[in-house]
This record gives structure tokens, C-alpha cells and sequence, in this order.
């Protein structure tokens, strides 16, 4: 397999440090607020990856972070605490945001086929190990205690900026306004390790250190958590292209720091996810949620299959439109499995299902193309060989695809089979009635009293539909 290292910025063979074995660290969210559907194309694609490495037979381990203290808003160092914003925002406590929230991804995560990490680790359960590697980089001379915050010195390095994308002139010293410069610092460039000092005196989490109490900086939780579960040597670190500068220029400049050698071998970046106004985030036009797709009607699947459609390292944009024309393509492809599975049964043919999965190989191969991969998925449709062959492939290439269609073929298949009742095609019109009089709650309970009948309810954009559950 190649694929493109942003450090290099080239595409290159990827050769894990281990033969046969892939270890993987994911950037996870911070868990203040539910994730947009910007942040969760880049886990899809994540999922992809991961998927795909083991399709390959590759042994892979991958680790994530749930960032629950220390990132502020604000990569360099300034502006509110994530954390204690969104407690003060819903007036609970940090953990209970951080739980809530936490939570609430995973549910996402599972609503679009996103498999769970192998480790998942939160930074407040890693302080031991926070505190043990600032304090070897303040012997090693490239920490300095100033101002009552630990700093990482970048004039000690070679070379700071990692990625090459950033020059030192153009670097922000984050004097705007509302923000004062940190004096502290010995270097513009430099950033905290540790924080005993900073404007939140209500910071809710702290701990004991070397340098007093205080609570750790966004950049050190994932080099720790990184090296605590997968060692030294890392080959894939993945996340989204904002974090390239500079999260993950400051994890590579205090991870090699400690160790004295390379860390990662290649960096993943997903990039944006865009809407008519630029880069979709939480604070800017509707809040887009995989909760808010479901409440208008689309399978969270087909934000998914939207998502492979276009090349992780190519800027997406989003309108309600394309998602309409990803959601007719994945219901043609339901369809044309259905039909498939009611063909008379077969034998696979080996040397059509090899010459077919070869091309879908081929995509992902190159740099992960799943653009590609689906126009292999097509090309299985279009096949000259039998229907066994097809559904065969179909299944094989799901388990990097995630899509569920020959799922949703024998569901399709099923409910056209079974005509709903008299009784409960009564209940669906009154509720659809309700609805249209805006009497919600009575819609909610002809819902409830069509589920306890043994029928699901699902609204989608072309209308109720009942599913026998």
C-alpha cells in the first residue's frame, strides 16, 4: 500500500517499524459538545484506513485519546478552556460533560459503522504519565519553568516546523485582541507542558506536580498516550489537516525530544469538510449532527457512503443536494442488491471474484481511493458473472466499506414481502395527521403504540415507512 506521509509530502510505501503489525494513534475529540459531521468524516476515513490495513491481514493496534482537560480554545496556548466552557454552558461538572459527551461520539461513531478504537484513553487518566515525561524533558534541557507554566523550548530543536508548511515569520504570537502575549515564553514559538498558572482560577481539574498544582497542555496528552500503549515507534498518526500546525508539529518536537530518535513514520490528514460558508465547525450556521441527518429523514449510512465518495486529502462540500444525490445512488445499490439476492443460488466464481476485488485493491492501494473503490463496487454490478459472484464481492469489499448494503437488501426485501396491517397502516395515517396538526405528543404516542404492535416507525424524506421489527 502507498499512501501520502503531510510530513514528506509525498506518497510513499507504508512499511510498519514491526513486520506484519501496524500500530495506529487517532486525535480524539475534545468532549464539550457533541461532533459535527466535519469532525466525523475524518474518523470515516480514519475507519477506512484502519479497516482496509486489516483486510490486508496487517495485525493493527489503534489507540485514541478523549480529550477531558487542558485544550483550550485556542492551539496556541490562549483563549477558554474547551472543557470548563461547555460546563459552564450546561452548569454541570467538567467530568459530567466529559462523560456525556464521550458517550454521545461513540453513539455517533456507531450509527456510521465506526469501529471503536482497540485502546481508548482519556487524558485525565494519564497525569502520572504527563508529569513523568515533562519532567525528563526539563532535565534534558528543552523545558523551562517560567511564570509558574512549564514551556517547551523550540530553540533547542534543529528543526521546529515538522510539516514544513509554517514559517517563523509567518508564525502568530497570539496578540490579538482579547489575547496578551504570553511573556513567559523565551521563544514565540515555544509552548506549555504544564500549566500552574493561567486565567481560569476556577479550573475545576488540577493535580499535584513537581511545579505545583496545575493541570497539563493539549500537546502532551497524545505523544504520552501514543507512547504509553504503542511504544517508541509509531506508524501511522492520524487527524484532521487543522491539526497539522500546530498540534501535531508540537507532539512530533517533544516525542523526539524525549526519545532521541524519529517517532511516526506517517502522518494522516483528513482535510475539511466545507459548507457554502467555509469550513463547517460548531460556532458557524446550523449545527450539522449525525441526530440533526436523522431527524430530516437520512440514514446515517449515507452521510457515510457521501464521505467515500470524494478523496480523504480532497476538501468536501457539503448541501443538502448532494447529500440527496448520494442517499438516490446508495438506494440504487440497496436495490440492485436486493434483486441479486433473489436470484437462484449459485457457486462464486473464483476467477471473477479475484479479477473484481483486484480492481477495488488497486484503489485503495493507491493512497486510499475509496472514490475509486466505488466505482470498483460498480463495476461489480455491472459484471458479467452471476449473482453469487456479485453478493460475494459485495460482502467483501463491506468490510472496509461499512455501507451495509446486503443488510439493508434483506430489510428492503423483507418489508416488501410484508404488507402492513389494516390496523397499523390506520395508526400511521393518524399519526401523519397528528403531525400535520403539529400535535406532536399525540404523534409520539400513536409511535409508541405502533412499536408495541412490532412495527418500527421511520421517516425518511419520501415518507413514513413501517418496518416489522
Amino acid at each position: 500500500m502507498k499512501i501520502y506521509n503531510s510530513q514528506t509530502h509525498k506518497t510513499q510505501e507504508l512499511v510498519p517499524h514491526t513486520a506484519g503489525k501496524i500500530s495506529m494513534y487517532t486525535c480524539g475529540p475534545t468532549v464539550y459538545h457533541y461532533a459535527h459531521i466535519g469532525n466525523l468524516r475524518c474518523y470515516i476515513m480514519e475507519d477506512v484506513l484502519e479497516k482496509y490495513l486489516r483486510y490486508c491481514r496487517l495485525e493493527v493496534k489503534r489507540v485514541m485519546n478523549i480529550t477531558d482537560v487542558g485544550h483550550l480554545s485556542s492551539d496556541g496556548d490562549t483563549g477558554d478552556d474547551k472543557m470548563l466552557s461547555g460546563a459552564k454552558r450546561e452548569h454541570k461538572t467538567v467530568m459530567e460533560i466529559a462523560k456525556f459527551y464521550t458517550d454521545a461520539f461513540f453513539a455517533d461513531c456507531g450509527k456510521l459503522n465506526i469501529k471503536t478504537p482497540d485502546v481508548v484513553e482519556s487524558a485525565t487518566d494519564c497525569i502520572d504519565e504527563f508529569i513523568s515525561v515533562i519532567s525528563s524533558l526539563v532535565d534534558k534541557g528543552y523545558a523551562y519553568f517560567a511564570g509558574g507554566n512549564v514551556y517547551f523550548d523550540t530553540s533547542k530543536l534543529d528543526e521546529y516546523y515538522a510539516f514544513g508548511d509554517v514559517s517563523e515569520e509567518n508564525l502568530s504570537v497570539g496578540v490579538r485582541e482579547g489575547v496578551e502575549e504570553d511573556e513567559n515564553k523565551r521563544n514565540k514559538a515555544d509552548f506549555v507542558l504544564w500549566f500552574t498558572k493561567s486565567k481560569f482560577d476556577d479550573q475545576e481539574l488540577k493535580w499535584d506536580s513537581p511545579w505545583g498544582l496545575g493541570y497539563p497542555g493539549w500537546h502532551i496528552e497524545c505523544s504520552c498516550i501514543s507512547m504509553k500503549n504503542l511504544g517508541e515507534y509509531l506508524d501511522i498518526h492520524c487527524g484532521g489537516v487543522d491539526n497539522q500546525f500546530p498540534h501535531h508539529n508540537n507532539e512530533i518536537a517533544q516525542s523526539e525530544a524525549f526519545l532521541g530518535h524519529k517517532w511516526c513514520g506517517c502522518w494522516f490528514h483528513v482535510h475539511h469538510l466545507n459548507t457554502a460558508g467555509g469550513k463547517m465547525s460548531k460556532s458557524s450556521g446550523e449545527f450539522m449532527t449525525v441526530s440533526l441527518l436523522e431527524s430530516k429523514g437520512y440514514d446515517p449510512l449515507v452521510y457515510r457512503f457521501f464521505c467515500l465518495l470524494s478523496h480523504y486529502r480532497k476538501s468536501l462540500a457539503f448541501s443538502y443536494e448532494s447529500l440527496d444525490n448520494a442517499k438516490a445512488s446508495y438506494d440504487k445499490l440497496v436495490a440492485k442488491a436486493a434483486a441479486l439476492l433473489k436470484e437462484p443460488s449459485e457457486e462464486v466464481n473464483s476467477a471473477d471474484f479475484e479479477r473484481l476485488k483486484a480492481k477495488f485493491t488497486d484503489a485503495l492501494d493507491n493512497d486510499l481511493n475509496t472514490s475509486l473503490a466505488i466505482t470498483a463496487l460498480y463495476d461489480v454490478l455491472k459484471a458479467d458473472t452471476n449473482a453469487a459472484t456479485k453478493l460475494a464481492l459485495i460482502e467483501d469489499f463491506d468490510r472496509v466499506l461499512s455501507l451495509d448494503l446486503v443488510k439493508a437488501a434483506k430489510r428492503a426485501n423483507e418489508s416488501a414481502g410484508e404488507q402492513a396491517p389494516a390496523e397499523i397502516l390506520a395508526l400511521a395515517e393518524q399519526r401523519a395527521a397528528a403531525k400535520k396538526a403539529k400535535d406532536f405528543a399525540k404523534a409520539d404516542e400513536i409511535r409508541a403504540q405502533i412499536e408495541s404492535l412490532g412495527y418500527s416507525v421511520k421517516d425518511t424524506r419520501e415518507g413514513t415507512k413501517l418496518i416489522k421489527s
